[in-house]
């Protein structure tokens, strides 16, 4: 266990830290202080690949005792995507003891005031940064992502989200001074004068519903929000993917006892099979805050169901690229081909809506026709995954089997014109690997509609074939007005198209990426300069990260005194 540390020596040592974060989200420009390549691990206390691929190791089929009050028993049962039976047991939680002991620290965690609780939450990240590859083999085994991914979106970027949503905490919660002296004058009379004192004051229990795909990086932006903001935090995982975020619980408990809060404001809702516990803790009084990521069926329920509390949800979108023309056709297929192909398209981000013009485009190569986009696009999805061991590097593992079936069925939908394929991992020969499925379908059948405007989370995208771009941008509307998006791209040499479509997802509220041929892709986001949603369409009613994700977490409550 690492030493111990003040209030006074985590300023010290986090404060340049945090200073730099709030210059980051003011100007917008790159910075991280998480190394993203595997290299840069193993010295000042981290681990390097081999001592974090043997911890790893070293959790299979133990047993993670937390040291949580309320414990009842003992849950567990995940198998990795990638087929290796964890065999990791967790706390199973009687939320009636848990709850009422996460309130207790609560009022000391409020007065510590928002510059130590941000230092915690630092100390909290530092310590998981350390653990990057550790925590990389946890989230590749119950996520399905491919390892560099697992490191990459799973560690340094995973914990800029969370440095992220501490900064604008800070931010929100100083903006009020602590103190201050007022005086009104009351012209011969003496003044009335009265001295306030102002206190962010949390709203309660935060509880953070985790995901399957990205546990750690849906995750931690609530988490640490909550946690900043002077609130206790309850963690329930999804029951695939539970070793990331106990761990994280493990580490953060560990901090708040070292800077002598009480261990219990972070704790672990680990569940039975089937027990659905999710439905119960969020109607809970105790519960005042919500952040989920998931179905929208589900995220529907809990905005409906879960009055009590502030509600942050990231739910299912119809991302779409509108695809007009384009001065560099070779870069644009090859960007495409890339976000199709990533994480097997298990990303809320990915696009699955390609709206092609069915009289063709106008590139850099000369005209093409929507039958020679589609096919070229095939060919430029093969030529990346040709190679398997690329390809495995590239797809990860199918998350689970309702992925695998909405592949499957895709393929009776439409057209196909580049046809999944099954792929082995030779280290992981009980992997489900599977390439990308493309469907070309007509954007004037009613048939056709019931297909694309429905989300097919996984490797699956329409080739949509429009009457003309002003279909295009007009269905690019609807689209998000009824089905959200996440994402949406668009490639045009035209300025008028590039308006339209750029006034349509200012009118919408969907962040879009335009003309993108390069190493940057629509389904990619940084920490401190983009934003992870906009909350302003159906797929999400948050932003990761802006001040109104972490504003309501909090209320100001004021002392007046006079003299």
């Amino acid at each position: 266990m690492a030493a111990e540390l003040t209030a006074h020596e985590l300023i010290e040592k986090h404060r340049p830290t945090l200073d730099q974060a709030l210059e980051a989200i003011r100007t917008r420009a790159y910075w991280s202080p998480h190394p993203e390549h595997p290299k840069a691990y193993g010295e000042h206390g981290s681990l390097d690949a081999a001592a974090g691929k043997a911890a790893f190791d070293a959790l299979l089929g133990t047993r993670l005792d937390l040291g949580q009050p309320g414990t009842d028993g003992w849950v567990g049962g995940e198998v990795s995507p990638y087929g290796v039976e964890l065999g990791v047991t967790y706390p199973h939680a009687d939320t009636d003891v848990l709850l009422p002991a996460m309130r207790a620290g609560q009022a000391a965690w409020r007065d510590a005031g928002p510059e130590v609780r941000a230092v915690v939450c630092l100390e909290i990240l530092k310590r998981i940064s350390d653990r990057t590859h550790e925590f990389a083999h946890a989230v590749m085994h119950t996520s399905g992502q491919a390892f560099m991914m697992a490191f990459q979106a799973g560690g340094p970027h995973a914990q800029d989200r969370g440095l992220e949503a501490v900064a604008y905490a800070y931010a929100e919660q100083v903006r009020t001074p602590e103190t201050a002296s007022w005086s009104k004058p009351q012209g011969k009379r003496d003044p009335l004068v009265l001295t306030k004192r102002f206190t962010a004051v949390p709203r309660g229990i935060g509880l953070v519903i985790g995901c399957n795909t990205f546990p750690t990086w849906n995750g931690y932006p609530g988490l640490f929000a909550s946690l900043a903001t002077g609130n206790a935090v309850l963690v329930k995982p999804h029951p695939r993917a539970v070793l990331p975020l106990a761990l994280t619980v493990q580490v953060a408990r560990e901090v708040l006892a070292g800077a002598g809060f009480d261990p219990n404001l972070v704790a672990l809702a680990a569940e039975n099979p089937g027990e659905g516990i999710a439905k119960t803790l969020a109607t809970r009084p105790e519960i005042r805050i919500i952040d989920y990521t998931g179905s929208t069926s589900f995220g529907d329920w809990l905005e409906t169901n879960a009055r009590q509390a502030q509600v942050y949800t990231e739910k299912a979108g119809v991302n779409t690229v509108v695809v007009h023309s384009t001065d560099d056709y070779k870069g644009m297929l090859s960007n495409l081909a890339f976000s199709l192909s990533l994480y097997s398209g298990q990303m809320c981000t990915t696009p699955q809506n390609l709206l092609i013009p069915r009289d063709g485009i106008a590139t850099d190569q000369g005209p093409k026709t929507f039958d020679e986009v589609t096919a070229d696009l095939a060919r430029a999805v093969d030529g990346l995954l040709g190679d398997d061991a690329r390809a495995n590097a590239l797809l990860g593992a199918i998350v689970n089997p309702d992925v695998k079936a909405r592949l499957e069925a895709a393929a009776g939908l439409g057209e196909v014109v580049l046809a999944s394929r099954e792929l082995t991992n030779p280290e992981f020969p009980d992997a489900v690997v599977r390439t990308p499925v493309i469907v070309k379908l007509d954007g004037a059948k009613p048939d056709a509609e019931a297909a694309y405007m429905s989300e097919c989370f996984g490797p699956v995208s329409f080739a949509v074939a429009v009457d003309s771009v002003p279909d295009a941008v007009e269905l690019l509307r609807r689209t998000i007005r009824e089905k959200g998006a996440m994402t949406v791209g668009a490639y045009t040499t035209d300025a008028a198209t590039e308006r339209a479509v750029e006034e349509v997802c200012l009118e919408e509220a969907a962040q879009l990426s335009l003309n993108l041929t390069g190493g940057v892709y629509v389904n990619q986001t940084a920490a401190f300069s983009d934003f992870h949603g906009s909350g302003g369409n159906p797929a999400a009613n948050a932003a990761l990260t802006d001040g109104a994700f972490v504003a309501s977490r909090f209320r100001v409550v004021e002392v007046r005194r006079e003299g």
